[in-house]
């Protein structure tokens, strides 16, 4: 049994989320689906599947650890506009993947470009600086500076970080100012505001990840790469972070996304990829991918009637069952 589905606790605040999505035509599992946002009416749900306005495209992308082959991903594309999801059982080489794309980590093979300029080869920075920042599924918020400062330092384009201009505050004084109020805007807008004087450190677990979120707009991302925004956060703020996330992309912005909340993948998805073994194993809109038998197979393992995005898979009584026939297995 996966130790990686929604708990209970999560349900109510996930499942109170809207969503504009239309519904997914075409049948269950069939490889046929379709759906309607930022483009992606009529792609074929299948591994691989090339996209009408592709703004990430992968190929080949091979990592490997001794005799262990962590990342094998033949080709993937991303829609621009879409919120994406990049979903798997724990080991399947979703977080490896993207420390391979956003330059925390290097390939053994492989190429993948962004906007039509390759990312091979280049260091996280310069990822970064091409428009594609990411957030860690562990926060990295410098906890013994203050919430501003955190915001502040993400800032681009600013002469005060040049040795000389430093020691002549006209040089700069005028872009901290305006760093600043970016910073105060985005706080207000994640609700952190309030905590702009705490230090990062004793912030929440949530309040972190939002923090980590508004972080990486100050940079005006072209793609946001969210490493399990959800996890570890109170299900008091896992609405909030929905609604961020949604947010994003209806300003126009890209956002892929690792994540084993089931539900929060279901309702703010417009795509979901799903990984196995490092690789792509099925792809496609949320409704159909979650009964797509390589899914329910790479998550449930034998209890392949299951479907993954059934609320009855939260109720602890079936919890209970589906260990007990594992164990007897």
């Amino acid at each position: 049994m996966p130790d990686d589905l929604t708990p209970a606790t999560d349900r109510a605040s996930v499942d109170t989320v809207s969503t504009d999505r239309p519904a997914t035509s075409g049948p269950a599992g069939a490889g046929a689906g379709t759906t309607g946002p930022a483009g992606l009416a009529g792609v074929e749900a299948v591994p691989g599947a090339a996209k009408p306005d592709a703004l990430l495209v992968v190929d080949d992308v091979v990592r490997r650890f001794g005799g262990m082959t962590a990342v094998d991903v033949a080709h993937l594309e991303v829609q621009r506009g879409a919120i994406t999801a990049l979903i798997g059982p724990n080991g399947a080489g979703k977080t490896t993947f993207f420390n391979l794309l956003t330059g925390f980590d290097v390939p053994d093979g492989g190429a993948w470009t962004f906007e039509g300029r390759s990312l091979a080869k280049k260091s996280a920075a310069k990822v970064a600086r091409t428009g594609a920042v990411r957030t860690f599924q562990l926060t990295k918020a410098l906890s013994r500076l203050t919430v501003l400062d955190n915001m502040r330092l993400a800032a681009t384009q600013h002469p005060g970080e040049n040795l000389f201009a430093s020691l002549v505050p006209p040089l700069w004084k005028k872009r901290e100012a305006e760093v600043t109020a970016k910073a105060m805007e985005l706080l207000e807008r994640f609700k952190l505001d309030s905590k702009k004087d705490d230090f990062a450190g004793s912030l929440s677990g949530g309040q972190r990840k939002l923090l980590e979120m508004a972080r990486a707009l100050m940079t005006d991302p072209t793609m946001i790469m969210l490493d399990e925004p959800m996890a570890g956060v109170n299900p008091a703020l896992v609405q909030s972070l929905l609604g961020h996330v949604q947010a994003l992309r209806d300003e126009g912005m890209t956002v892929l996304f690792v994540e084993h909340d089931m539900h929060a993948v279901r309702h703010i998805s417009d795509w979901v990829v799903v990984m196995a073994e490092g690789r792509i194993v099925a792809e496609g809109p949320p409704e159909d991918v979650m009964q797509d038998q390589a899914v329910v197979d790479a998550y449930l393992g034998a209890h392949h009637d299951t479907d993954l995005g059934d609320d009855s898979l939260l109720d602890p009584d079936v919890l209970a069952r589906l260990a007990a026939e594992e164990e007897k297995r």
